[in-house]
């Protein structure tokens, strides 16, 4: 069996051998030596909301327990009331929800925004009963024309209109 050295030295003399230069040697040796390693790039940091029904203790410490076992969960926030769980951490969404619904939860990403950030809260595919308070459902909304009719009626009279004051 050849010894590290020989082997080592072998190769130092095919570099020289093969008439390189001394750079060139010392680029097929720094290639030689380096370790690569196979891991794969870690995940982003991201935020995982989830919307999961809860009736007890019990419900809430499964769900806990089963996304906080997964790997890259750096921190699991559980709110009964709102049957919401918030996990942070490198993490895949996918996987986190398959997780969760491998307790037996039916559950599904969190499907509600503020209630500020929507511009009709209140039209028919939006608006949810069973929303937490303050909260309606994510909805792609049409925004009014610009050169609408009642839009521009209604921008007369507005704290927006810097004429508004002059119309009336």
């Amino acid at each position: 069996m050849p010894s590290i050295k020989s082997i080592i030295g072998l190769h130092i003399q095919l570099a020289f051998c093969q008439k390189r230069s001394n750079m060139g040697a010392l680029n097929y040796l720094s290639k030689l030596c380096t370790v690569t390693s196979s891991r794969s790039k870690r995940r982003p940091m991201q935020t995982v909301e989830i919307k999961v029904k809860m009736d007890c203790d019990g419900c809430e410490r499964k769900v806990k327990h089963a996304i906080s076992s997964m790997r890259g969960v750096k921190s699991v926030e559980v709110n009964r009331k709102q049957s919401r769980v918030t996990v942070t951490g490198h993490v895949d969404p996918n996987k986190v929800l398959k997780s969760v619904k491998g307790t037996g939860k039916r559950a599904e990403f969190w499907p509600y925004v503020p209630y500020n950030l929507v511009y009709y809260p209140y039209v028919a595919q939006a608006y949810d009963k069973r929303a937490p308070p303050g909260f309606v459902k994510n909805v792609v909304q049409a925004l009014p024309a610009p050169n609408a009719l009642d839009e521009r009626f209604t921008s007369f009279f507005s704290d927006d209109n810097p004429h508004a004051c002059s119309i009336m």
